[in-house]
Parts: C-alpha cells; structure tokens; sequence
C-alpha cells in the first residue's frame, strides 16, 4: 500500500470514530462508562484508583441502568458513544445483535464478582419480614393463582394488600416495594431469580412452562402495577433514603448498597438464607447473579487509558478475595475463575452468541 492510501485509511479510520461528534467530544481523552447502578459503585472505585496513577484522566462513570447503559454502548462507535457498559446481568442476545447491526463489532465480556439481591427494611422497622421466593412472587406479580379457589388452577388480578394476607404469620403490614425500573439488570434478575423461582414452586403453573414458556415467563415475571411495587428509579441511595423515611416499606437492591447501609439497613432472610458475603460466594443465597462490565474494542487505543482499566479492574488488588472492592461489598470469583477472566481481558478476547 502506497502512502496515499494509507493516510486515506487513516483518515477513514479516524473520520468513523468522530463522526457526528461536536468537535469538543472529537478529542475526548478519557474514559466513558454507562450502566448499571449496581456496578457503578465497583466502576467509581477502580476510576479513581486508575485517576491517581496519574497517567490517564479519572473515566466518567454514569448510573444509567443495565438496560440504558448497553442501549447507549450499542449505538455505534465514536467518541459520541460509551467505551464501556456495567452490567448487573449477562447481555441479552438482543442486545448483541442490536451491537453488531450498529457496527459494534467486538465486545469484550468482563465477569468480575457475584452480587445478592436483597429485600431490605429500615433498622427502625418494628416487623422484621422472613421471606420465601413463592411469597415474594405472591407479593409482587401482576396476576397470582385465585386465593378463593386454592385448589382450582385459575388466575387473577393480585389481590393481597398486606403481608399477612398471603401468609398469617407475615406481619400486618401494607406490602410497599421500591424497587428498580424495567431498564435496571437488578430488576431483571430479580424478576428471574427470585419472582420467577417463587412462581415455579406452584405445580399447575411450573407444569405449563414445558408447554408455553413464554406464557410461563409472562405470569411469573410481569409486576403488579397498582401502587403495591413502586419504581423507585435507578438511584439505589434515594431508596435507602425512602426506607429510612418509611420504616414499613421495603426496598430491592444489591448486597453492596445493604453492605453500605449495614447501620440503617436489614435484609429479610429468604427461604431461610440470610443474604450473607459466604452464602452469597457459596450460592446458597437464593437470588444471587454475577457481575459484568462490556468493552467496546474499536475505542481500545483510540480512546486513552481503556486496556489500563481493564487491566486494573481485573487485578488481585481491585476484584480478588482482599481486593479493595471486597471492601466495597463485591463478592469475588473463585481463584482460577478470576485468573481466566484477567487474562482474557488483557487479550481483548472478543465474546461471541449463539
């Protein structure tokens, strides 16, 4: 190739990368990261741990939501566009081929640590909730079995007000759930992990999902709509805030904010399981999901700094066992998992779907 043709290249590259940008984003010189509220805490940290190397600008991280987050990082590529998407759960093979239409070619998957899901009350709270998945699904799903025929196989728009109504030995309590919107990875999960896995402990119903999953998925994992749940917004601190205010309600949220808020927060045991670092590391917490983090490669060397991050995300002082985001609430990989993961990351080994 001749020098014309490539300085024509280099241009065409370089023209891909800020087009439709303002020219005060052309020359963006730090990292940009979007996503979910769950992992932004995780994301502030190791930023500003990357900041005072002193090397690379502090990235800009935003709670945007999973969902949001991988919306944004899938537009395209450009500095207009996120080098990185935090996720409280797996991409969606949705999500992967939006990606891939848009021209982001090759995403990088980074899994660093495991995270609970918590049903959490104020300290100030004067009936302390023991929870099962099946009461939660009953709690909270739009349509449950009809309590008036137990034995019948018929369902109906959720009609509990009160805890006590779905269980006796629940308080008598106004069910009041601030919890994440439909764009949050922690209201994905929850919905699969602790609404859908409540849902399935009905017989008629966990029968049905053999022949109409997507019915089966509907009925478990749609949310009642009438006040009992409230979306509460991706910010996870206004609802600790909302708890504190309202020592009745209950808020859904990750180990890491409970971990943060361990002297104003208590979580409700479920199916008997306190949501703990150990049981949570050893899977015997019931709604528990890994962590991930997306790369977009096109920006790795364009966009300064970003294999630095990655590199100082996944290593044994960020994301291991005494890492400083185990501080933080994260719970680690196991050891030979974590050191898959690093090396992958350092090779910018791009995912792929079936």
């Amino acid at each position: 190739m001749n020098n014309k043709l490539l300085i024509a290249s280099a241009l065409a590259a370089g023209l891909a990368l800020t087009q439709g940008a303002d020219a005060a984003e052309a020359g963006r010189d730090y990292i940009s990261i979007v996503g979910s509220s769950t992992v932004y805490p995780f994301a502030t940290v190791v930023a500003e741990q990357f900041g005072k190397g002193g090397k690379f600008k502090t990235p800009k991280v935003e709670a945007t939501g999973t969902g949001g987050g991988i919306k944004l990082f899938c537009g395209g590529v450009g500095v207009q566009y996120p080098d990185i998407a935090n996720a409280s759960r797996a991409m969606k093979k949705t999500e992967f081929e939006t990606c891939q239409k848009a021209g982001v070619k090759d995403i990088v998957e980074v899994k660093i640590g495991f995270d609970g899901i918590v049903a959490a009350q104020s300290k100030k709270s004067k009936d302390k909730l023991e929870l099962t998945r099946k009461e939660l699904y009953l709690a909270l799903a739009k349509r449950v079995p009809d309590p008036a025929k137990p034995d019948g196989d018929a369902l109906v728009e959720n009609p509990y007000k009160t805890w006590n109504e779905i269980n006796p030995k629940l308080p008598n309590v106004k069910i009041e759930v601030l919890g994440p919107p439909p764009t949050s990875g922690t209201r994905d999960a929850f919905a699969e992990l602790a609404l859908e896995g409540g849902c399935a402990q009905i017989p008629w119903i966990k029968a049905k999902k053999e022949t109409d999953d997507a019915w089966f998925k509907n009925v478990c994992m749609t949310v009642r709509e009438d006040g009992a749940y409230i979306e509460a917004g991706e910010n996870d601190n206004l609802i600790v805030q909302k708890l504190e205010a309202n020592p009745t309600a209950v808020g859904i949220f990750g180990y890491s904010f409970l971990d943060q808020n361990s002297d104003k927060l208590l979580a409700a045991p479920v199916d008997g399981v306190a949501p703990s670092y150990e049981h949570i590391a050893s899977g015997k917490y019931a709604i528990s999901r890994p962590l991930f983090f997306y790369v977009k490669k096109a920006h790795v060397g364009v966009i300064p700094g970003i294999e630095a991050y990655v590199t100082e995300f996944t290593s044994e002082k960020a994301f291991g066992e005494e890492g400083y985001l185990a501080d933080k609430g994260l719970i680690p990989l196991p050891e030979a998992e974590r050191k898959h993961i690093a090396t992958a990351a350092k090779k910018m080994t791009p995912m792929t779907m079936k």
